[in-house]
């Protein structure tokens, strides 16, 4: 499960309120072409947002020795096109208002646009440039190579980006969701253009997901959409997945100089359209992924100061489920730390919450649903999401009421599944004390 947050500092304003979920009108468009998409049209401001994803086409179809074949690609995208070289086309860009973004997940290429409705179809135009004739070019290549390098180099010296690599391959030897997703110097710096080039057979219209929110309406959005996407082929070229279990009862360490050792820990989850996916994201809110009110946050650094914050989150891939979180911590007491985390696991997996943590949780979890849509950007990003997950136009409905009916039994249940069936596997990277 990966969140889209992309933060669009130029384009501050796009953060223009729509309204409360259950007030939001989702219109189904297909364009002349047949390409789909859902509309949420408001004419408040005169702004666009567009959030697209290609579903499979993450870095989970990176090769094995082109690992970061996806990273590279989603920063090229936007680094000329068609007769625009690099410096040409963020020039148009920039002039038209246009912001083009794009981010692959573990499973999913995404890709936004924001733009102000007057300059739409310039918009949709260029968008058309980046998705269909990118240009591939030798300097904006070694530039963008050096970047990612840069920002690989300093990952290899910071202790949560190595121990969140560490437990990826110790919870999936020889599965692509193991492999480092950004690559690694080595490997970005080994990319050619015809790698790129190959990637891009990823990107078809029978996997294309596409969300638009703001001031356009269903006419007009429908033809934008051939502009845009209709180039593209009609199928992917995508490599087969194995589905995949995180293993378990795993303990993995790697030793640095740094004052502090960071913990992350893990195992199976539970599938998103698993009858208790609901519970065990309720059940995961009081464990610790409610923050300052979580049963870890209060163990681990309310009681005994051991950590500036900890976490658990439950998380939905296409070919896994993944329960984990994570902490840092003093060397000297990094594994009183991970004692005490696994005591709160058992003890949820045992004897689950109180009726008052339970009400708590879903009071906490219906109340904020609806400032997940209190822009323009984040709306779109919920809509592909729900598109992506399958969920229905009427979940935004029916969400709260699915969080509300949870009991205390469906807690534990997931609970016991989650928890209670083999130990999380853990990595440690640090100088921790014996």
């Amino acid at each position: 499960m990966r969140q889209l947050i992309r933060t669009v500092a130029a384009f501050g304003f796009l953060t223009a309120t729509i309204g409360s979920a259950s007030a939001i009108d989702i219109q189904e468009v297909t364009s002349p072409g047949g390409i789909k998409a859902w509309l949420v049209s408001d004419s408040t401001v005169p702004l666009v947002a567009v959030d697209f994803a290609f579903a499979g086409a993450g870095s989970s179809q990176d090769p094995d020795d082109k690992t970061g074949r996806a990273n590279l690609l989603s920063a090229m995208l936007d680094e000329g096109a068609a007769d625009y070289d690099s410096v040409a086309f963020q020039t148009a860009l920039r002039d038209n208002a246009v912001r083009l973004s794009f981010d692959p997940s573990r499973d999913q290429f995404y890709g936004d646009m924001r733009v102000i409705s007057a300059n739409l179809e310039r918009g949709f135009d260029l968008l058309a440039l980046a998705l269909n004739e990118p240009r591939f070019e030798d300097e904006a290549m070694r530039r963008m190579q050096a970047s990612i390098i840069a920002s690989l180099r300093r990952e290899q010296t910071d202790p949560d980006s190595i121990a969140g690599r560490l437990w990826s391959r110790t919870a999936f030897p020889d599965h692509p969701y193991g492999r480092p997703a950004n690559g690694t110097p080595e490997s970005i710096a080994a990319m050619t253009r015809e790698d790129l080039e190959a990637a891009l057979t990823g990107f078809g219209k029978d996997n294309l997901v596409i969300s638009v929110v703001g001031d356009v309406d269903a006419e007009t959005l429908g033809p934008l959409l051939d502009r845009a996407f209709g180039g593209l082929p009609d199928t992917a070229t995508l490599t087969p997945v194995p589905e995949v279990e995180a293993a378990t009862d795993q303990t993995a360490s790697e030793v640095i100089a740094t004052p502090q050792t960071s913990i992350r820990f893990g195992g199976p989850g539970i599938a998103r359209k698993d009858e208790d996916f609901i519970p065990a994201y309720v059940m995961n809110h009081i464990l610790g992924g409610g923050s300052f009110s979580s049963w870890l946050f209060e163990e681990v650094r309310e009681k005994r100061g051991l950590a500036y914050s900890v976490y658990s989150y439950v998380a939905p891939f296409d070919h896994t489920a993944i329960f984990g979180g994570g902490t840092a911590t003093r060397n000297d007491r990094a594994m009183e730390a991970v004692e005490v985390i696994m005591a709160q696991l058992q003890r949820m997996a045992t004897e689950g919450p109180t009726e008052a943590e339970l009400d708590d949780a879903k009071a906490y979890l219906t109340g904020s649903y609806a400032l997940r849509f209190g822009s323009s950007n984040s709306t779109a990003r919920q809509l592909l999401a729900i598109q992506l997950e399958e969920l229905g136009k009427d979940y935004i409905d029916r969400r709260n009421s699915l969080i509300e009916a949870v009991t205390l039994a469906d807690v534990r249940r997931a609970a016991a599944r989650i928890l209670g069936e083999g130990k999380p596997t853990v990595a440690v990277v640090g100088a921790p004390a014996e």
